[in-house]
């Protein structure tokens, strides 16, 4: 009974959130287009205790 329920809850998270995985990009008419590529992560900057960039991991950064 109990992995019934665990069955039925996790087919109604999957069925409910198809809509969410749709393209979320439209133009200006409100078409659906293909979205543009994500940007790449911008690196890491880390500063010292006195505010100068430091590698990130060394002591006081």
């Amino acid at each position: 009974m109990r992995t019934l329920l665990v069955a039925a809850a996790s087919l109604s998270l999957i069925a409910g959130g198809a809509p969410a995985f749709a393209a979320p990009c439209k133009d200006a008419k409100g078409r659906f287009t293909k979205c543009p590529p994500k940007a790449p992560a911008k690196p890491a900057r880390c500063k010292s205790a006195n505010g100068k960039f430091a590698k990130c991991g060394t002591a006081g950064a």
